[in-house]
């Protein structure tokens, strides 16, 4: 079902990738339209194995996240152009998975912590005020992770 990368030798190992995709602070959420591909900016967090969002409850992204579950979401960690070699050192992570609503208040709630944490960490306490007054109306989605794949440039790889 996902294709193999061409260039093997710059693939980097899963955990590795994990771990890049999971400490960047932004991802580019894509989504399947019936007309064009849409591509969002998402703050994330990746919390019991799998990655959640949360926003508005209605919008383009809502509703072809409804219409369309499978998602990606890309990351790039470096990105160091090398003009005089007329090349990019690059490493960036692409997560494929399915998304789905969380409805569950306990679960919404645990999910929206993890995102307090990973962005607000020290303000707890604002963070479990804002949950409180928002939990009934804020859209929490959780990303089942079912492939991910990370590559870098050949340089950064030779440079090992």
């Amino acid at each position: 079902m996902f294709a193999t990368m061409r260039r093997r030798l710059q693939q980097l190992p899963e955990d590795r990738a994990l771990k890049i995709f999971s400490e960047a602070s932004a991802a580019v959420l894509a989504l399947s339209s019936d007309d064009y591909p849409y591509a969002v900016p998402v703050s994330f967090v990746v919390f019991n194995g799998n990655i959640f969002i949360h926003g508005a409850p209605m919008g383009l992204r809502e509703t072809l996240m409804k219409k369309h579950p499978k998602v990606s979401l890309c990351v790039i960690e470096k990105d160091e152009i090398i003009p005089e070699k007329l090349t990019t050192h690059f490493r960036s992570v692409i997560v494929f998975g399915t998304a789905s609503f969380v409805t569950e208040p306990q679960a919404k709630r645990e999910a929206l912590m993890a995102l307090a944490q990973k962005y607000s960490s020290g303000f707890e306490k604002e963070a479990q005020e804002e949950v409180n007054r928002t939990l009934s109306y804020v859209s929490v989605v959780q990303i089942k992770i079912e492939h991910i794949t990370g590559k870098e440039a050949i340089e950064l790889v030779n440079a090992k």
